[in-house]
């Protein structure tokens, strides 16, 4: 059977993904795939690789979020990138060891202009009209009954219990890991449905790199968006201080040193990136491969690539 078709339909999609970017004023570039720094996070694993014997190891980039960071603190203006993107342990009909990622920066804009890019971005590719914005306390309310800004966790057992759904064995329980399956078990299969999703407003426990909205209760600026029960990307309006970076960097690390997994060195040239000469503004990815398999109306990533981890 002839690989043509995928092919056509990839460079098909990076074209109009190009078009859209390039008639915003933003710029592509291209980043290291290898780097000596990688931002921790306190859920991807990243894959470390020997480049000198017996000096630390450089990471192949589970994205290119660090290092297109210090170009924006270089003056770069608004950028993007289709990046390869590298994750340890993670396979499946949506996910894989080594993927694409659209990933994209714009200084001085907020999620009001993402959410129109994201609109468009859409449209050119999926054909979809339009993109519903919604907060995580109305989705949460809506599809499983709880707030997720002031539950207790035994708000989150029972919300859990009346789902049907249960944390996985040796997860410790947690708000967050009860957040975080019942998104994605529950709320993830119904966003998306008809036109894309916005999801907005995160707890201030699930900010990442997000500046703070401060309010009643604080939430994070930070978004995902989903298309038909997909998940498609997530962003943030970037937090540029230096020492809440360095603080998300050091709470992220002592989540994986409680499951085991080990902490990841600080990336000094991406923190000393931030404070003044960062630019505020929004900062995006994107699943490019999820995309093309969306527009293709396949269940697996896989279908609409030539090559996988298991047969490169």
């Amino acid at each position: 059977m002839s690989n043509r078709p995928i092919l056509e339909q990839r460079a098909r999609i990076r074209s109009c993904i190009r078009e859209l970017f390039d008639g915003r004023g933003f710029i592509e570039v291209d980043t290291p795939v290898l780097s000596a720094e990688v931002l921790p996070e306190a859920y991807i694993d990243p894959l470390p690789v020997q480049v000198d014997h017996g000096r630390p190891p450089h990471y192949l980039q589970a994205s290119p979020e660090a290092l297109m960071k210090r170009l924006l603190a270089g003056g770069s203006g608004p950028i993007y990138q289709f990046a390869r993107s590298f994750r340890a342990g993670e396979r499946g009909d949506r996910h894989d060891v080594e993927f694409v990622l659209l990933e994209w920066y714009a200084p001085g804009t907020t999620l009001d202009d993402t959410a129109g890019l994201l609109e468009q971005l859409c449209r050119a590719a999926l054909g979809t009209r339009g993109i519903e914005r919604i907060s995580c306390r109305d989705a949460f309310a809506t599809h499983a009954g709880i707030d997720p800004l002031t539950a207790s966790l035994d708000d989150w057992r029972a919300a859990g219990a009346r789902a049907g759904v249960r944390l996985p064995e040796r997860h410790e329980e947690t708000a967050d890991g009860w957040f975080e399956i019942i998104l994605a078990d529950v709320l993830t299969p119904r966003l998306g449905r008809g036109r894309p999703t916005m999801l907005e407003a995160w707890p201030v426990s699930q900010a990442a790199f997000a500046r703070i909205d401060p309010g009643a209760p604080p939430v994070a600026r930070r978004f995902e968006l989903f298309v038909d029960g997909v998940e498609l990307a997530n962003g943030w309006e970037e937090e540029t201080s230096r020492e809440v970076l360095l603080d998300r960097i050091a709470a992220a690390n002592r989540i994986r040193e409680s499951d085991g997994r080990g902490m990841l060195p600080v990336p000094h040239r991406v923190v000393a990136a931030h404070g003044a000469s960062m630019p505020e503004g929004v900062g995006a990815a994107l699943g490019f491969d999820r995309l093309v398999m969306l527009a293709a109306g396949a269940d697996s990533i896989d279908a609409v690539r030539c090559f996988s981890s298991r047969d490169a």
